[in-house]
């Protein structure tokens, strides 16, 4: 295309930089479907099948969690089911950044609730589906929802199971429960059965399962690799919260000294930054406190707003400052780390917290060290500064040779702009993009609801409309994932037409820069 100036040219120009970094649509289709995902694809084997089969185009992967060896199994998949389906699907990691997280509460008990389904009075209408398999067998079924999955080391026991079969064991309490077989089912390696609890029970690892055969020979396993229960702490309004140095608490208990809740940070520059009277955010912005005082291992907060019966805060949860002038490091040490492997597996690489020119500077460096000038490069937009300075960022990212795209990450941006001018602001990010032909990803809780519950709410649908006017819509992970991508296809496949933002004076060309 170099050299030709006519309209025509300049027409296409916007889709052929996104496929340059985004790779060729499918037919019918105008935007890219993006899915993040975690140590589920490794856990299923027919997961990343039908993700592809349902409409995915690109798969993310996240380097704030996870290792080098679970990124290289599930990148291992999605290239193989990519290969034996004929579905092209690229890969994009996002570095993690520079971002301010809660630090890692104290792990709970290895304990797992079975609860059957009961009715106003208490009275059990329906017993909970339990999932039974050996440690290394795989996932249920697609089409099998159980309430529970037990893996059980006992090859004998579970060679043994028939359907009708009933299984005892004992629970954390002491008390005997049974679990009768209803269904067998081949899997992966091995197979699977699914069986039915009509009274609670509390399983923990090393629960012993037993069942007797009609000559009274007696068949036994015991319950594996239960996972800790997730810690929380619960905050209400007015309560004191008190955020130290990583590494400084284990135990979300209460400090004899101030009476306050406390949790770690994972980012030790704050503390020498911040400022009484600044307010500060966490979970992205579903807890909002005032700093009360600082020192430089602790800052104490201060909770005003909370849900009404209080908001749970866990470990690796995002903290926003959004008045404070923190600085913040371009990439981590943890990113540079995380960048060699980017570089030799994936696709495009995300740059998290993206601020001011240098930024791009470095990631250009970083890249020509690492000899990859062909590596997409999705800058994610999350912060006031970013936003403001976006036109500066394009100039200078598209004097490099690497495919360029830019991320609305919504959530960060949001909770550091106020919600009252996310409307304005990310129709504003478009606008910029499209005169500068490059790709949009439309980031962070896009059809929320439908990939956690399976049914989507209204507003929900109206956010797709307006993500359909971008280069690649992104979901994330969740249990009804493959139908919500499905969904969204359809959506999508129907409406295939994208809408041009309007050219009008933007509201950044009055900044002065």
């Amino acid at each position: 295309m170099k050299g030709e100036f006519s309209i025509n040219t300049l027409r296409r120009r916007p889709s052929h930089t996104a496929d340059l970094l985004l790779g060729r649509l499918p037919e019918k289709r105008n935007t890219h479907i993006m899915v993040t995902v975690g140590e589920e694809a490794i856990e299923s084997e027919t997961l990343m099948k039908d993700l592809l089969n349902a409409g995915t185009t690109i798969v993310r992967i996240n380097c704030a969690h996870g290792s080098p060896e679970i990124w290289s199994e599930i990148i291992r998949r999605v290239k193989r089911t990519s290969q034996i389906l004929e579905k092209p699907c690229r890969i994009l990691m996002d570095l993690a950044g520079p971002k301010l997280r809660t630090g890692k509460l104290q792990a709970g008990p290895c304990v797992l609730k079975i609860s059957p389904k009961k009715n106003a009075y208490g009275k059990v209408i329906y017993p909970a589906l339990v999932w039974l398999s050996s440690p290394g067998a795989g996932s249920p079924p697609a089409h099998v929802s159980p309430d529970a999955i037990l893996h059980v080391d006992g090859e004998e026991l579970l060679s043994k199971l028939k359907v009708d079969d009933v299984v005892t064991l004992f629970d954390a309490r002491g008390k005997q429960r049974t679990l009768k077989i209803i269904s067998r089912y081949p899997i992966f390696s091995g197979v699977g059965y699914m069986a039915e609890c009509s009274k609670a029970a509390y399983v923990k690892s090393g629960a012993k399962l037993f069942i007797k055969d009609k000559r009274r020979k007696l068949s036994a396993g015991h319950v594996v690799n239960i996972p800790p229960l997730k810690q929380f702490i619960k905050l209400r309004v007015d309560d004191l919260l008190s955020i130290s140095r990583d590494g400084q608490n284990e135990e979300n208990n209460l400090t004899s000294s101030t009476g306050a809740h406390r949790i770690a940070c994972s980012s030790e520059y704050v503390f020498d930054s911040v400022k009484p009277g600044e307010p500060i955010a966490f979970d992205d912005g579903k807890i909002w406190g005032i700093i009360k005082a600082t020192s430089t291992s602790e800052i104490l907060v201060s909770i005003t707003h909370a849900g009404p019966r209080g908001s749970k805060l866990g470990s690796e949860k995002s903290i926003n400052i959004p008045r404070s002038n923190i600085r913040y490091e371009g990439l981590t040490s943890k990113d540079l780390i995380d960048l060699d492997f980017v570089a030799n597996h994936a696709d495009m690489v995300g740059v998290s917290f993206v601020r001011d020119v240098r930024d791009i500077l470095l990631l250009r460096q970083e890249l020509e060290k690492r000899k990859r000038r062909d590596l997409g490069i999705s800058l994610k937009i999350e912060t006031k500064e970013g936003f403001e300075k976006l036109p500066l960022l394009l100039l200078e990212a598209m004097k490099m040779p690497n495919p360029l795209g830019i991320m609305i990450a919504r959530g960060d941006l949001a909770v550091e702009c106020g919600w009252e001018n996310m409307a304005y602001i990310q129709k504003e990010i478009i606008s910029v993009c499209t005169a500068a032909h490059v790709p949009v990803i439309w980031a962070t809780q896009v059809l929320e609801s439908l990939v956690r519950s399976g049914v989507p709410t209204r507003a929900e649908l109206t956010d797709v409309a307006e993500g359909m006017r971008t280069s690649c819509i992104m979901l994330n992970k969740g249990k009804c994932i493959v139908e919500a991508v499905s969904f969204l296809h359809r959506i999508l496949s129907n409406h295939s037409t994208k809408s041009d933002a309007e050219f009008k004076p933007l509201a950044l060309s009055s900044h002065d820069f």
